[in-house]
């Protein structure tokens, strides 16, 4: 995307964001090549000024008391205080909106418990950083760094200094209106599953399928993740895993999840790169439809915090089947993008904060 200012100074729209001022970010990278990129990439951008960079954890905590940034870009493998340790010392002190760069094959539990430490979201670095491969995702950095900088942090620290495990729903009610529960979500996603994952019980009825985005490499670890703090199942999908009750799938990364139905009545996944022309692999959209072109009117989709507007079309192939769609309130989202779409497409049946959305399903199931 290419802006063009004359004169001067306009106040843009930019995806819902409201860009009339500039954004301060400090890059924060132990490898100077990827500081010097980062800083170039960002400076593309009319709305952001690169105010530092820093070399490592300790570096940064000094130059965020005096610079006051914005937004911070932080790599997770540094020497004297690295990328987690840095977060958990500036958030205890300041929350700022943090974006991960980080290469996936090497800090994927790194990136994890970044996120749990507060970070916003996070980018994943070409492997190849002697090239100019890093220079593919600049818009990617620009757009999440824009994104990051609206985040109001307070909707982010609770569920981060939350130490206890919520305790699974009872369910009460026996009857099942759905067979399956479909979710999408994106940022802020990973701390809003692991909230509300913990609170399904271990007699929950249906299996759940999950689409989040997230680079390839991330999804698997942050199954496992999952799978540690809930009464259920909780894995990454494999080709033909069987959907059944007590288990949990999470599309990987990279590919779409849709299901089959086998002759003899088993309901199985399938993972397939097409379509190719979606924004996101996997896309809420591809997944949402299938389940309703399979399940029919019984299935309930979930639309929880998340950049953009993937699952507004899923959500009318499942409300023309029939299904009810819930949708994750705006004062628990840390982004309201997807549910908001959603929402203001007349397709959400029901809203939920976070701490009640697991009650909110069990009650439609």
């Amino acid at each position: 995307m290419i802006f063009i200012v004359l004169n001067a100074e306009p106040i843009i729209k930019h995806k819902g964001v409201n860009m009339g001022e500039v954004i301060r970010v400090l890059v924060v990278d132990d490898s100077a090549y990827v500081r010097k990129v980062v800083k170039q990439i960002l400076s593309r951008s009319p709305f952001i000024e690169v105010v530092g960079t820093a070399r490592d954890g300790v570096e940064a905590l000094e130059m965020v008391e005096t610079l006051k940034p914005d937004v911070i870009t932080l790599d997770l493998i540094m020497p004297n205080l690295d990328g987690v340790g840095f977060l958990k010392k500036q958030m205890s002190k300041k929350p700022i909106p943090v974006v991960i760069l980080s290469i996936a094959s090497d800090t994927s539990e790194l990136a994890l418990r970044a996120l749990d430490a507060g970070a916003i979201d996070f980018v994943q670095k070409p492997t190849a950083l002697a090239t100019e491969r890093i220079f593919e995702i600049s818009e990617e950095i620009i757009e999440k760094v824009k994104m990051a900088s609206k985040v109001p942090m307070k909707q982010v620290m609770p569920y981060i200094e939350k130490k206890e495990i919520p305790q699974p729903v009872a369910i009460k009610d026996k009857a099942e209106n759905a067979d399956i529960v479909v979710i999408g979500i994106s940022t802020g996603g990973p701390q809003a599953l692991k909230f509300l994952i913990s609170q399904l019980p271990g007699d929950f009825p249906v299996p759940v399928a999950i689409v989040i985005h997230m680079p390839v490499g991330y999804t698997e670890a942050f199954a496992n993740k999952l799978n540690e703090v809930s009464a259920l199942t909780v894995k990454e999908a494999k080709e033909g895993d069987v959907l059944e009750r007590g288990i949990v799938l999470v599309a990987p990364a990279g590919r779409h999840m849709t299901f089959l139905r086998r002759p003899d009545g088993v309901v199985v996944a399938h993972l397939d790169l097409r379509p190719f022309d979606t924004l996101h692999k996997p896309s809420v959209d591809v997944m949402f439809r299938s389940a309703a072109e399979v399940f029919k009117n019984r299935v309930l989709g979930v639309v929880m915090t998340g950049m953009g507007s993937d699952g507004k079309e899923g959500a009318a192939w499942i409300k023309s089947q029939g299904g009810k769609i819930l949708t994750e309130a705006e004062e628990s989202c840390i982004v309201y993008g997807m549910p908001r779409s959603v929402y203001e497409a007349g397709l959400s049946d029901e809203v939920y904060r976070l701490e009640k959305m697991a009650e909110g399903i069990i009650k439609n199931i």
